[in-house]
C-alpha cells in the first residue's frame, strides 16, 4: 500500500505506476495493491487531475479514488510505503506495534543518497507531478 497526505497526488500515482509494472511482468496475481492517505480530506474523489495527466502521458491510467489509512490496513497489507517522514511517523504512531516493520519509506527502494522524501507536488505546477 502506498500512502501519502489525501491520497490524490503521489500515493495514487506510486500505485498505477506499480500496477502498470506488475501487469506488464504478468504478476497480478502476486500483488494485492491500494493506496491512501493519513487524511481524509478527499475521501471519495478521483486522483489530482495533473497526477492523471501524467500517468496517462506514460501510458499508466490512475483510476484510483482517495481514501484515509484504516485500523485494518496494517493487518492487511505486508508492506506499506510512506511517501514522506511526516506520513512514516504518522503511520507507526497509528500501527499496532506487531505491524511496524511494515512501515518503510517509497524511496527507500530509490538510489542510495536520494532524499528519502518525495516531494508533494499538490501547490506546484504539472512539473511537479512528473
Amino acid at each position: 500500500m502506498f500512502v501519502c497526505s489525501g491520497n490524490i497526488c503521489r500515493s495514487p500515482l506510486a500505485e498505477a505506476i506499480f500496477a502498470s509494472l506488475v501487469r506488464a511482468e504478468g504478476l497480478e496475481d502476486r500483488f494485492e495493491l491500494d493506496s491512501a492517505g493519513t487524511g481524509d480530506w478527499h475521501e471519495g474523489d478521483r486522483a489530482d487531475p495533473r497526477a492523471r495527466r501524467v500517468g496517462e502521458s506514460h501510458g499508466v491510467p490512475v483510476t484510483s479514488v482517495a481514501r484515509a489509512v484504516r485500523d485494518a490496513d496494517f493487518e492487511r497489507f505486508d508492506l506499506i510505503l510512506a511517501m514522506d517522514r511526516g506520513h512514516r511517523q504518522e503511520l507507526l504512531a497509528r500501527s499496532p506495534a506487531r505491524h511496524r516493520h511494515k512501515i518503510e519509506m517509497m524511496r527507500a527502494y530509490d538510489r542510495p543518497g536520494a532524499d528519502p522524501d518525495v516531494p508533494d507536488p499538490y501547490y506546484g505546477g504539472f512539473e511537479g507531478f512528473e
